[in-house]
């Protein structure tokens, strides 16, 4: 594949992974970011500095929601696929924050739509979230099941731009995936998620806040397996002919749209996780139990069987071998 992608939130964390595989595999890359400072803007400048050692790489600094700036990077590098992978992140930050998420990954999301209609790309891969199932009881979770009781904001603007999607798909004929992620963790990962901060407070000595007592599982997706679903999917697009349908397909009667979930299919419960973490970083953990917190859920996981009939996707990494991964990498990155 020699392609040239397009990809928003290429500094972030699978933005950053996703941009490095394509680079690597010999393709044309031009990433899209805001840099802005919800997290460490070291890390995601770190990842950058990685991104802009290829020749093929080319980056702008911006949001998604000027438009003009978006649409003219667009013009210019004249992309095959676009992938979207910028949003506004996280649950909590989701509940006190809740118009930068309308603005992010709604707005965000309409424009990219807007682009990616307009310049008639090949395929237009969208990131959504497993958070989307919110309240849903029925394990593992399928891309056909019913997904209307989200019990996040964060969750509700995810629901949103894969209804969004649908229509342009529809009204457009835009080949459109949305990928539903699950848990991805790893080296470069995000500072707000649970792993990364548990591990950043046993190695300081803190205590570690334990929602709902530790009683909650986790379908925890390794980032290498994330990235290499995207790449075998670029190439797979949605289409219009229901010939193309595979069994429990969510392919769409009416347009060329599709959603896939994208996970470990295993779900892991928390305290396994922790006591893991507390072996491998030879610490003991002192550990502060709390009630579940607001707009969280007990349970994910994934039934990633559609994509690996579409695609041949396989997750091959264990969350004991991925977590020890990313503490290596954690340990060398903050010295």
């Amino acid at each position: 594949m020699k392609s040239k992608i397009f990809i928003s939130g290429s500094s972030g964390f699978i933005g950053f992974h996703t941009a490095k595989k394509f680079l690597d595999k010999g393709c044309k890359v031009y990433g899209f970011d805001s840099m802005n400072n919800y997290y460490d803007i070291n890390l995601k400048k770190s990842r950058l500095k990685i991104l802009k050692k290829y020749k093929k790489f080319i980056f702008t600094k911006g949001s998604l929601e000027n438009e003009k700036k978006l649409f003219d990077c667009v013009f210019k590098f004249k992309p095959q696929i676009i992938i979207h992978l910028a949003a506004q992140a996280g649950v909590r930050y989701s509940i006190k924050n809740p118009n930068t998420y309308l603005s992010s990954n709604i707005l965000g999301t309409f424009n990219i739509l807007k682009v990616a209609s307009k310049f008639k790309v090949k395929h237009l891969i969208i990131g959504s979230s497993s958070s989307v199932y919110g309240a849903n009881k029925k394990f593992p979770f399928k891309e056909i099941d019913k997904t209307d009781h989200q019990v996040s904001f964060y969750a509700a603007t995810k629901k949103s731009t894969e209804s969004l999607a649908h229509s342009y798909s529809a009204l457009w004929k835009l080949p459109v995936t949305m990928l539903r992620f699950f848990t991805v963790y790893g080296p470069y990962g995000r500072p707000d998620m649970a792993y990364f901060k548990f591990t950043k407070k046993i190695l300081a000595g803190q205590k570690i806040d334990i929602y709902n007592k530790g009683r909650m599982y986790r379908d925890y997706t390794y980032i290498d397996d994330i990235v290499d679903g995207i790449y075998k999917l670029t190439n797979r697009f949605p289409t219009l002919s229901l010939k193309n349908k595979v069994k429990n397909d969510s392919l769409s009667p009416v347009a060329p749209f599709r959603i896939l979930n994208i996970g470990n299919t295993k779900k892991i419960y928390l305290l396994d996780f922790i006591n893991f973490l507390e072996k491998i970083l030879n610490k003991k953990i002192r550990r502060n139990y709390l009630p579940m917190q607001q707009g969280d859920v007990h349970s994910t996981l994934s039934d990633s069987s559609l994509l690996k009939r579409i695609t041949g996707y396989n997750p091959k990494t264990n969350y004991k071998t991925g977590i020890k991964k990313f503490i290596d990498w954690y340990l060398n990155f903050y010295n």
